[in-house]
């Protein structure tokens, strides 16, 4: 059963709607999604930001809060556990301006990018593609309804350059790579749906870079040319978010802003 629970001293959930400008960061105990969820609590333009994490108790750790009412929503992030959320999202209807949605997952104990065809398994291809394609998608399904309205509305998603595939000269990574590439057209025929349902939303791909964090970890060496700050990813992301024009283009960009090819 997913929770909400008040994080901050600051205040509690105000009935009334009115004037409210909410931002919503999923995946928000992450390496990315923790810096976002920092950087928002200390925007006073925000009154309730609401971090969706499998671990709240790692969310509730961050001691930098401004103002804001800080949300916390538990999800497993299975299909029902997704629609449970996004009810209880549906109490900002219209309020909310921005959603970053940074599922995703590159490695773990079981799991390696593979580097030859004999490493790809069925099963691995499916954990790979769940998290990176098919849980944001479900995100995106069901958000619909709670962003819907006058609010301009910014939904990121992390993607990645190596989703390219004018860009992949290297190869491997066969999991990951597709994964992210099924994301990339996944948002771009939602956005055209949204466009049509929900025209005050727009979207944007977001490549970070090499960040430094636990994703990265394993592949930090000499050959990376520069290795970002979790943190100045963040402010990039939000300060792009903040100056896209509402149309119906998805912008897949990297952190320096420039646009990457499909």
């Amino acid at each position: 059963m997913e929770k909400l629970i008040v994080l901050t001293l600051q205040g509690m959930l105000v009935k009334d709607k009115a004037d409210k400008n909410v931002a919503v960061v999923i995946g928000a105990s992450g390496g990315i999604g923790s810096a976002i969820l920092r950087k928002l609590c200390l925007d006073n333009t925000y009154t309730d930001v609401i971090a969706v994490s499998r671990n709240i108790s790692d969310v509730g750790k961050h001691p930098t809060v401004g103002d804001a009412n800080v949300l916390s929503i538990e999800t497993d992030y299975t299909p029902e556990s997704v629609e449970s959320v996004v009810e209880q999202l549906s109490l900002f209807r219209g309020n909310i301006s921005k959603v970053i949605i940074c599922n995703g997952v590159l490695h773990d104990q079981d799991i390696w990018p593979e580097k030859r065809l004999e490493e790809i398994t069925a099963d691995n291809m499916v954990s790979i593609f769940t998290a990176n394609s098919i849980t944001p998608m479900l995100f995106l399904k069901s958000l619909i309804s709670a962003v819907k309205g006058q609010k301009k509305c910014v939904i990121a998603l992390l993607s990645a350059r190596v989703s390219s595939l004018q860009d992949n000269r290297l190869g491997g990574w066969y999991s990951y790579r597709a994964s992210k590439t099924a994301l990339n057209m996944l948002v771009k025929t939602a956005s055209i749906e949204y466009a049509r349902r929900a025209n005050n939303v727009k979207f944007i791909l977001y490549h970070p870079g090499t960040v430094d964090t636990n994703l990265s970890k394993p592949f930090q060496s000499k050959r990376v040319k520069k290795l970002l700050d979790p943190d100045d990813v963040a402010a990039r992301l939000l300060q792009k978010m903040s100056q896209v024009n509402l149309d119906d283009d998805l912008a897949f960009i990297d952190w320096e802003g420039y646009e990457i090819n499909w």
